[in-house]
């Protein structure tokens, strides 16, 4: 995950905030695979959450707008866990 790719105003701390945040949703992934959640459903509830989420602070067309940059993050690698070799 990089910093630019949340609609928070620039600030020093924002970094440590957006790690403390993907702890929590990581955490939260582990959960659910021990209750016996499928990881796709996880995924898919979370990215439903997330964007609702997004909408209702920035509105439709902001958030239309970040994701239409989703598609070049996620070929780049934005979002691998993995090292590429």
């Amino acid at each position: 995950m990089n910093d630019n790719d949340v609609l928070l105003p620039d600030m020093p701390e924002l970094s440590a905030i957006k790690q403390a945040a993907l702890s929590y949703v990581t955490e939260a992934f582990a959960e659910a695979e021990l209750d016996g959640l499928d990881g796709d459903c996880m995924a898919q509830a979370a990215l439903f959450a997330a964007f609702a989420e997004l909408v209702a602070t920035y509105g439709e067309d902001a958030v239309a707008e970040y994701a239409a940059t989703l598609p070049d993050k996620i070929r780049s690698g934005g979002f691998s866990m993995a090292l590429k070799h």
